[in-house]
């Protein structure tokens, strides 16, 4: 074994046990704190319908399937679906996120540098950081693998790496569309760099050709799906339609930019803050049109660039689209990774001192902004967690939500004491979830406004389900009175108040509780 040989080893076996002790450390830290029954739930009932033979986008509302079987796989080896396995399963694929990353990082470093182990747990914890909410892992690894991927490419393009970049685009698709198409225009964004003034790699038509090949081979588990299971080809398509009759993949809201602070209603914390949030959101713009503009300078004038560097710089504005699709804390650490590995990629190439001052630097605006997000902070910060047992295990919850996991377990034993149905709409598909229950109708995440059509087929589903109670978090979302409840599906809001009685809440003036009408008190 050569010494470059064993430097790579080494690389790799470091950049390895780091990311797994990152995340452990984090998992042992705040694996049991926090739950939330809306997103987070969205994501254990749908792996918990799998895990009974369910198929995802078919018979419930849902991601992309990939993640729910990787789940489910996962979920084999500690033999239940409960909370705590789904978060153990979801961490492994973290683990392998975060490892990418550093692998790519130490990739564009100097291998005799004295700090570059300081250098590597600096990144891991920067990385980590910026690792939230629980339930988007997968979005944000996958974001990293992307990057590693066009590295791949745009370090040896010859024909055999265009091919397998596009087969991992396409898989990358079967975990999440949208990581697809972030990953197909950075795809066509590097291909077309690497023609320019390139003869040795292949052209660009003969490029895209090979790319997409591979993508078609990587897609093919959608493919086959649709062939196979009777139904997934029409609902798979009825959910991609149904993106573009709302014009919109996720609910805006305006932008945090850093113009905007109210610096004197709010503390100097506060708006220190959030004028660092702005300037993320700024960041991820600024870093993709600079560094595309310089990689291509760089390329004319046929000088070297890293390409790690290459494949940030197309996949940053993609990304960019995701964190400013719904602009707040959580959408923006889901679109940031290229702008993190990009920066930390320029800063491996520079003197030690600067580099470490300047790592330091990053990580520390980093942990201004997000450690409030994470939430084994949130548990100690507020001193408020309590101890519920949920799937067996005891979490540490906000009392907010403790209030309200206590509430559907009364409403359970009140009206569905032998196992029966119920309704949680439209923002608790973790109800279902924690109750293991199946929810009686298809869409769990009830958001967007939906046709007569669509509410008379759940009207239907309905009525061939035996339901006990329904509650309804009728709140007017984003502080917008259109998307209450009533107002975006209103056929089976009056159907709920025709067919079931209302009852009181003690929780919450938004709570709308009913029961059956053949239920007693």
């Amino acid at each position: 074994m050569n010494q470059l040989t064993q430097k790579n080893n080494y690389m790799v076996i470091t950049a390895l046990a780091i990311s797994c002790l990152v995340v452990f450390a984090s998992f042992l830290w705040q694996g049991n704190k926090g739950f939330n029954l809306w997103d987070e739930g969205f994501l254990w009932y749908g792996v918990q319908r799998v895990w009974l033979g369910e198929v995802p986008i078919l018979d419930f509302m849902a991601y992309d399937p990939g993640r729910y079987y990787w789940s489910a796989v996962m979920l084999r080896f500690s033999g239940d679906s409960g909370i705590m396995s789904l978060r153990a399963a979801v961490a492994v694929f973290q683990a392998l996120g975060l490892f990418a990353g550093l692998l790519l990082i130490a990739s564009s470093g100097k291998p005799e540098d004295k700090y570059r182990s300081s250098f590597f747990i600096i990144s891991a914890a920067t990385l980590a950081m910026w690792m939230f909410p629980r339930h988007k892992l997968f979005d944000i690894s996958i974001s990293i693998f992307l990057i590693g991927s066009l590295t791949f490419l745009a370090s040896n393009p010859v024909p055999r790496r265009y091919f397998i970049t596009g087969a991992f685009v396409g898989l990358v698709a079967v975990f999440g569309r949208n990581h697809g198409v972030y990953g197909a225009v950075a795809s066509m964004g590097a291909i077309a760099w690497l023609s320019l003034k390139n003869h040795a790699a292949p052209g660009i038509i003969n490029g895209l050709v090979l790319w997409g090949i591979g993508v078609l081979v990587g897609f093919l588990p959608i493919a086959l799906m649709a062939l196979l299971i009777p139904g997934f080809a029409v609902a798979f398509w009825e959910s991609i339609l149904f993106l573009f009759e709302q014009k919109a993949t996720n609910l805006p809201l305006p932008v945090p930019w850093p113009w905007t602070v109210n610096v004197v209603a709010a503390s100097v914390g506060d708006a220190f803050r959030s004028v660092l949030i702005g300037l993320f959101f700024i960041g991820t713009l600024l870093f993709g049109g600079i560094s595309v503009l310089w990689v291509v300078y760089r390329k004319l004038n046929q000088e070297p660039v890293p390409p790690v560097l290459v494949a940030t710089a197309f996949l940053a504005l993609p990304y960019a689209h995701f964190a400013f699709s719904r602009a707040d804390v959580g959408h923006l650490a889901q679109g940031i990774f290229p702008l993190l590995v990009g920066c930390f990629v320029i800063l491996a190439t520079t003197r030690a001192r600067i580099r470490l001052a300047l790592a330091l630097a990053l990580c520390g605006i980093s942990f201004w902004v997000t450690h409030g997000h994470h939430p084994g902070w949130q548990c100690f910060a507020s001193k408020q967690c309590v101890s519920v047992e949920v799937s067996g295990s005891a979490l540490q919850i906000d009392r907010g939500t403790a209030r309200d996991i206590a509430l559907l377990r009364q409403l359970s034993e009140s009206y569905t004491p032998s196992g029966q149905g119920f309704i949680a709409t439209p923002f608790w598909p973790g109800a279902y979830a924690l109750l293991e229950r199946k929810s009686p109708m298809w869409e769990i995440y009830a958001l967007f406004p939906r046709s007569e059509a669509f509410q008379k087929k759940e009207i239907e589903r309905i009525e061939e389900s035996r339901l006990g109670f329904a509650i309804i978090f009728n709140m007017a979302l984003d502080g917008r009175d259109e998307l209450r409840y009533r107002n975006t599906h209103p056929l089976i809001y009056e159907y709920i108040l025709n067919r079931f009685d209302k009852v009181a809440s003690p929780n919450n003036s938004a709570y709308e509780i009913y029961k059956a009408k053949d239920v007693g008190q």
